[in-house]
Order: structure tokens, then C-alpha cells, then sequence
């Protein structure tokens, strides 16, 4: 008598841009938000019909910027919310409405998937000495005259972003550890679709006795992914912006794709500042984490390339 085994599905953490919900030059309305989520969320659709096991995370960067505003908006009418309230509010929403539109593909693909959003928390370093160094602008924008004033009424620290005008600045830990590493694991191997840290996670600290309480800080959502895909020992990092692949010499004449980078070269190049901290760097050094660690390899690309450059021809791969 002969037996069969099935073979294991690869499992995928798949990293989708704030923009690939809200488009830069938009409103962010929720009609506008499920438009984009239908059109990016077919690709997400597609991977499960080839048999990938998917993680779905996102970013939130336009949202939680408007979800400031409104807090802003509302002071002296309503109770203010610290920033990690926020960024829970937003997972609830925005998981709701990523659910909800992948229900309906799914559905209309013909895929039975259980899918589900979960809150999540993720843990960082409270001697994080980014935690002393804030740098992540974030929220709306103030006349200069209200710096001191911010800085004595909330404890803020606001500055110039450069061209755009002045703005809180927060911290941005690295992540150490996704709380719910391990309940994510069992939904997955039940066959679930999670998504979750989305906006890179709800930030939490341990103090001495290791009770967790929420910090006012962001978590760069592209260092969250690779720690989830760690946690969840999965085998590809999809890191999903708005280009193609990753560019060398990018905005010059000498400007080229890079297909495929290992960690070594991919590293160097970040050293000689080809990939800037605010755009494709955070990519980089998350692609790298998640396979110097252990994971097999790393996907950047775009939203709606993801299946050309899964088939060779698009993306940038980073490998060990």
C-alpha cells in the first residue's frame, strides 16, 4: 500500500504600502479606500489560488495621518487619544475593510479561506535609543509660533519637515518581538488568511515588573513585516511599493532595475546611501533581516507587478 503526503504550501508575508489603500493626490474617502483595496487585494486573491499560504500587512501612513488630524480637530470636544490608541483604531478599520474586500474576492474566485484581522501588538526595547532620538515626522502640520507652545502644553517636539512646513516628530524602535506571534501561527496552519501589524504593529514596552504599556512611537511597518515572517517561520518576504523593482543611481541618467541582490551587495549599496531611509532603505534592511535570519528570500516590487515578478519578470529579489 502506498501513501501520499501533501506537499507544504509556502507560506508568505506579504508587506502592502498605506498607498496601495489611499493613493498619493487623494482625499482618503472610504469609497476611494475600498477602489484601491479591490484592485490591489486581486493579487493577494491570485497568490491564494496558486496555493501560497498568505500573511497579509499593511502600512497606514495616509490614515493615520488623517486619523490626527481629526484628533486635532476634535480637542476640547472629545477626550484626545495617545498615538498607540490610534494605530489600534486604525488595525480595526482598516482590517475590516482589507477583510471584507477579500472576502468578496475570494468568494467570487471560487476560494473557501477563512479570513480574519487581529489586533496585534509588537514589542520594543524601552532603551531603544531611538526612543530618545524621534525622527518620524507624523500628524498635521503647525505655524512655527506654536512650537514652544506644543512642546510646554504636550510635551511634543515639533519640527521643520523640509519643503512641507513643521510637524511632530515621534520614535521610530526597532521591533523585538509580534505578541501574537504564536496565535497567528495556529490560525495559519488552520488554513487562515490573517492580517496583521498593520501600520507596523501597536507599540508596546515591558517595565521592570513586565507589565506592556502602549508608547507614543511608529513602527516602521517593513521592519514589522520581517519580524512577523520570522515569527510565523515563513518562507518568502513580499515587500509590496510603489515601483517595480529597486532602482541603482535612481533619478539619474545611470539609473537601471536591480533584479537580484544578495545580502552582501544589497547592503553595500545601502552603505553608499543608493537607498535612502525614507523610501526604499527601511525595504532594504528588512529584506536583509529576514533572510540573513533564516528566511529564503525577500520580494520587492509593486502592488499590481507582484505576479510578473514572481514569474521572473519584474521585482528585485534579495537572497542569501
Amino acid at each position: 500500500m502506498s501513501t501520499t503526503t501533501e506537499e507544504p504550501r509556502p507560506r508568505i508575508v506579504v508587506a502592502l504600502g498605506g498607498n496601495a489603500i489611499t493613493r498619493q493626490g487623494e482625499e482618503g474617502t472610504v469609497e476611494q479606500d475600498y477602489a484601491n483595496l479591490r484592485q490591489s487585494l486581486d493579487r493577494i486573491v491570485a497568490l491564494v489560488g496558486r496555493g501560497y499560504q498568505v500573511v497579509l500587512t499593511h502600512g497606514n501612513g495616509p490614515q493615520i495621518g488623517n486619523q490626527m488630524i481629526r484628533v486635532e480637530l476634535a480637542r476640547g470636544q472629545a477626550p484626545d487619544l495617545p498615538l498607540d490608541v490610534m494605530v489600534a483604531d486604525l488595525q480595526g478599520g482598516m482590517g475590516y475593510m482589507i477583510e471584507l474586500v477579500l472576502r468578496n474576492r475570494l468568494l467570487k474566485a471560487g476560494l473557501e479561506v477563512p479570513v480574519c484581522a487581529l489586533l496585534t501588538q509588537v514589542e520594543v526595547a524601552a532603551d531603544d535609543p531611538a526612543m530618545k532620538v524621534p525622527t518620524k515626522f507624523v500628524g498635521p502640520f503647525f505655524d512655527q509660533k506654536d512650537i514652544e507652545r506644543l512642546a510646554v502644553e504636550r510635551g511634543w517636539i515639533v519640527r521643520e519637515d523640509p519643503g512641507r512646513g513643521w510637524r511632530r516628530v515621534v520614535p521610530s524602535p526597532r521591533p523585538i518581538r509580534i505578541l501574537e506571534g504564536r496565535l497567528i501561527k495556529t490560525l495559519i496552519e488552520a488554513g487562515t488568511l490573517v492580517i496583521v501589524a498593520g501600520g507596523g504593529g501597536i507599540p508596546v514596552t515591558r517595565d521592570e515588573e513586565g507589565e506592556l504599556r502602549g508608547v507614543e512611537a511608529v513602527i516602521d511597518k517593513d521592519h514589522a513585516a520581517a519580524e512577523l515572517a520570522l515569527a510565523v517561520d515563513a518562507t518568502y518576504l513580499f515587500a509590496l511599493t510603489g515601483v517595480a523593482s529597486v532602482f541603482l543611481d535612481y533619478g539619474t541618467p545611470r539609473q537601471r532595475a536591480a533584479r537580484f541582490l544578495t545580502v552582501d551587495e544589497a547592503r553595500r549599496h545601502l552603505a553608499a546611501g543608493q537607498f535612502p531611509a525614507g523610501s526604499m532603505g527601511p525595504k532594504i534592511e528588512a529584506a536583509c533581516r529576514f533572510v540573513e535570519a533564516g528566511g529564503n528570500r525577500a520580494l520587492i516590487t509593486d502592488t499590481y507587478t507582484l505576479l510578473e515578478a514572481i514569474d521572473g519578470s519584474a521585482g528585485t529579489w534579495i537572497t542569501a
